[in-house]
């Protein structure tokens, strides 16, 4: 998972955030919002989720796809730029 002390802080605030979000849904449920607000709702948090997601795989190529004995090539790093660049988009 995340190397550092601040990325998992960082990860953190994004659960926390997220977890709002849902006890948001769960009381627009329970106060019989609009199918409108909820769909909003649900909306923000498939996005926070899928935010969530992408910070998680870039992490994880930049730390597990890299050879860390060595220095990647401005080549291999390119190719993981472009890598999260396209997950980032699918996952959107």
């Amino acid at each position: 998972m995340t190397h550092a002390v601040v990325e998992k802080q960082k990860l953190l605030n994004r659960v926390r955030r997220l977890r709002g979000q849902v006890d948001a849904l769960e009381r627009a449920l329970e106060t019989e919002e609009s199918c409108t607000q909820i769909m909003r709702l649900l909306t923000a948090a498939r996005g926070a989720m899928n935010g969530m997601m992408a910070e998680v795989v870039e992490d994880h190529i930049q730390m597990h796809m890299m050879d860390a004995n060595r220095k990647p090539s401005r080549d291999e790093i390119e190719a993981a730029d472009e890598l999260v660049d396209v997950l980032r988009s699918y996952i959107k």
